[in-house]
């Protein structure tokens, strides 16, 4: 983006002018910098243009970026360095890191807030999503003061120098609205304000064919979710700072809160639920459906690999701005403790003749006073997927040379959660070109052929993806990347199942799939019914007035003001917003006469029962006659979106990768992850043996196992007191110590497994029984599918809707943890990737 169409030159980041205007005027800009202008500026601003222009010659040459000398020389030094390292990765192996881990979005969020106000120089933040009106604390309304943009807010007016990349989404396929982002951010410090300008935000890829024809990248995307605080702390996995992520271990459903919205969770867009598309969830009513709950990892660390973090988004902040922003003087380039002089080039620094935005050095105090060195006991290394669209350099796949490198040498077993599982086992497989699967495979093989038990373990979602129906048009992308992960599983001779049978193997001995699921209740009383009858407001109404009235105050910010100085109105002058307070006072205040505070009882949530200590279903007092909780039962799929891998209770991998060639290829999505290996050993057994096992890798997989198999309490959603919600290096994680943590020790015990496999077979078999919950093995064609759930079925609701609600209660009660078996059958008869418009040789690569 050149500073010559910036409307707003005091601000950072300002958009360029229309189109439009460019046709009308085509060297209007030129001629108005020219007037009165001095040679030698006239001299830059021609260089500039020649450059500018002088872009569009690139189209005919893909290799732009590596064909001078300059940039050979820059490519070979990379190379050399990355030869150097294992898995060829950027980055080397770092002893003595402090590393924490974080499961679901409640601990880590709350983390993430106190690290956030803690700032002193510099926040970085990547993210492929990054809502602005997320809040870090729940319940929202009593924490508003920890919404994402008022922690930022907060930060930026204290001085401290926020720097932030989000993906520029292709807006008909994907719904970020990055722009929101953009402008939501750089209007919290408007000019003559504390903070003004210390905000910065750049989104990429650039769609725009006058600025950037030669480098417009359409199907990839940028997916890294990590974050660097003052070169002493980072955190990286598969969260997102955006809506949908926040959740706890007991995932429930529902959200109802006839004693008050107030208490609500999950406010706005934030509520997600995946019978809808694009997230448009205010369109729903939390009294009629249950949300998607979310599942998810993520590390906090402090150490040598947070350098390793923070370079890279340096890495990334340059190639922006050389990409898109060269001759903007609103952005900086990036200069780096360590990457000085000759090696400056490795993070993309660039010196041009006449150079604009100027040049800032990071850190901004001297790396020695940082918390770098042995401050932990993790042996630990960063990896990535980038390439030359990404960050302007040559293919780097180190995640994906991870992951088979650890999987092909696991001895015992190999434990992966991940959104996606797309993989080859050799070339026949293509478009598929990983081969993460041909090391499963290798690995599965070789312990049977030497007699040893081993297993691997992996945990995908029922659905990978929004998809609504799955028979509907607009789920063919969704069917599309299903048919490719039953490819990739056990459907055809180049699958992995087929591909270790034909050695002599069983697989079904080896490797198993499962997901997840969850059951709730909607807390919609008869009470509340007769609340909505009094009041004569739907509480659909007064849940997006909830979310309007402490979340409206965040969608500032528009094309049409993108500095953000023009001061808002006060909310009392927008009639539309006093009506919507109007209609929930009026709710609110029929509350006696409904009855709704006359010894409520009912729960707003029953999820905890699936949990350790949460008691029954059927002790769960309802309030109103037993006919009237029937319709409020729900069930979703447990929206797995970690990207994890576990082998041995030794390694682990966590990042924001997929198992696809999306994430593992390099040339696609740009992805950063972490390896990981404790120097701390924790006495263990494996297989009833005695084992040395990685203290980081075993507690890891100990306390995600007892989440899935239901052997964890509930978690409070107040984590000030939580040792695993605060930040690396103010607590270690808490294990949760006892019996249930001694009796998922050992990963290949005998009892373990009985009951890992009994209660995935029971739970299946219950949400089959009562919600006839899909995908299901018994539906093997699309006509099948419609015999097994009719069309007028309400989503996620009871199959049979007189069912009596004591036979409900019963089965529920024998439902424990959120494992389900993965339907390996489902739809096999049918074709459902069919050719066409939206699945062809072109457009393959987008669902692999």
């Amino acid at each position: 983006m050149s500073s010559s169409n910036n409307p707003d030159p005091a601000h950072p980041n300002a958009e360029p002018s229309s189109h439009s205007d460019r046709f009308k005027h085509p060297f209007k800009a030129l001629r108005d910098k020219f007037e009165n202008a001095s040679l030698e500026e006239l001299k830059v601003k021609l260089v500039h243009k020649k450059h500018e222009i002088g872009k569009f010659k690139n189209i005919f040459n893909p290799n732009h970026r590596h064909d001078e000398a300059h940039e050979k020389a820059t490519d070979e030094k990379r190379t050399r360095i990355g030869d150097g390292h294992r898995f060829k990765s950027f980055a080397p192996e770092r002893d003595g890191n402090l590393i924490k881990w974080y499961v679901d979005g409640l601990d880590y969020f709350w983390a993430v807030s106190v690290a956030l106000e803690r700032a002193t120089e510099t926040i970085y933040i990547a993210d492929w999503w990054l809502s602005p009106e997320l809040f870090l604390r729940r319940p929202p309304y009593y924490n508003q003061e920890w919404r994402l943009d008022q922690v930022l807010k907060r930060r930026a007016e204290a001085g401290v120098k926020i720097y932030i990349i989000v993906y520029k989404e292709v807006e008909q396929a994907v719904s970020c609205n990055s722009a929101h982002t953009k402008h939501a951010l750089l209007s919290l410090c408007p000019e003559g304000t504390p903070g003004f300008g210390n905000i910065r935000v750049l989104r990429h890829p650039d769609h725009n064919v006058f600025e950037n024809a030669s480098d417009m990248t359409f199907y990839w995307a940028h997916h890294e979710k990590f974050i660097v605080i003052d070169y002493n702390v980072a955190f990286i996995g598969g969260l997102d700072l955006c809506f949908g992520r926040w959740d706890n271990h007991q995932h429930q459903l529902a959200d109802v809160h006839p004693a008050g919205v107030a208490n609500e969770l999950w406010p706005g867009q934030d509520w997600n639920n995946v019978c809808n598309q694009q997230r448009k969830s205010n369109e729903l009513s939390k009294a009629e459906y249950g949300r998607m709950p979310w599942h998810d990892t993520a590390m906090g660390l402090i150490g040598d690999c947070v350098y390793d973090i923070a370079e890279h988004f340096v890495l990334r902040w340059n190639f922006v701005k050389r990409d898109k922003a060269k001759r903007d003087e609103n952005v900086c380039w990036l200069t780096l403790e360590g990457r000085e002089g000759a090696d400056e080039d490795l993070v993309g620094v660039q010196r041009p003749s006449f150079p604009v935005g100027g040049y800032v050095h990071h850190p901004l105090s001297p790396m020695k006073t940082k918390l770098g060195g042995a401050r932990g006991t993790v042996h630990a290394q960063i990896v990535r997927s980038s390439a030359d669209w990404s960050s302007g350099i040559l293919t780097e796949h180190s995640i994906q040379n991870a992951y088979i490198e650890v999987i092909r040498n696991a001895q015992h077993y190999v434990y992966i959660e991940n959104q996606f599982f797309i993989t080859a086992t050799g070339p026949e497989q293509s478009p598929i070109h990983n081969t993460i699967g041909r090391a499963i495979v290798d690995a599965c093989v070789r312990a049977g052929k030497e007699g040893r038990k081993f297993r691997v373990i992996i945990l995908i979602p029922t659905i990978p993806g929004f998809a609504g129906d799955l028979r509907e048009d607009a789920a063919a992308g969704t069917r599309a990347i299903m048919d490719y992960q039953y490819k990739s599983i056990c459907r055809g001779e180049h699958s992995i199942f087929a591909q270790i049978e034909a050695q002599g193997v069983d697989p079904k001995q080896h490797i198993f799939f499962f997901n997840l699921r969850s059951y709730d209740r909607l807390n919609k009383t008869p009470a509340m019914k007769k609340q909505e009858e009094l009041s004569g407001v739907k509480y659909e109404t007064v849940q997006r007035e909830q979310a309007e009235e402490i979340m409206g105050d965040g969608i500032y910010g528009d094309e049409d003001d993108p500095g953000g100085r023009q001061h808002r109105q006060d909310i009392s002058g927008n009639e539309k917003e006093e009506a919507d307070i109007d209609s929930k006072r009026k709710f609110e205040a029929s509350q006696d006469a409904a009855g709704v505070n006359k010894g409520t009882s009912s729960a707003d949530s029953i999820a905890k029962t699936a949990m350790l200590g949460g008691g029954k279903v059927s002790d769960e007092p309802w309030d109103g006659e037993p006919n009237t909780e029937t319709e409020n039962f729900v069930q979703e799929e447990l929206y797995i979106h970690g990207k994890l891998c576990i082998v041995d209770d030794k390694i682990v991998i966590c990042g924001s990768a997929n198992i696809n060639d999306r994430s593992q290829t390099g040339l696609h999505d740009s992805e950063l992850a972490i390896v990981m290996e404790d120097t701390k050993i924790l006495e263990s057994t494996m297989d009833g043996a005695p084992f040395k096992a990685g203290y980081h890798a075993a507690t890891l997989r100990r306390y995600l196992w007892r989440e899935h198999l239901g052997l964890l309490p509930a978690q409070k959603i107040d984590a000030s007191k939580h040792p695993n919600a605060q930040p690396p290096g103010d607590s270690p994680n808490d294990i949760y110590e006892g019996s249930e943590y001694e009796f998922v020790a050992d990963p290949m015990s005998d009892q373990v497994w009985d009951m890992w496999t009994g209660n995935a077979t029971r739970n299946t078999e219950i949400f089959r029984h009562l919600f006839h919950a899909d995908p299901d093995d018994n539906v093997k064609t699309f006509q099948e599918y419609d015999g097994f759930l009719p069309k007028g079925i309400k989503a996620g609701h009871l199959y049979d809707a007189f069912m009596p609600a004591a036979d409900v209660r019963a089965k529920l009660d024998q439902v424990k943890g959120h494992l389900v078996w993965m339907q390996m059958d489902f739809l096999r008869d049918a074709e459902m990737a069919e050719r066409g418009l939206a699945i062809n040789a072109y457009t393959e690569s987008i669902y692999t």
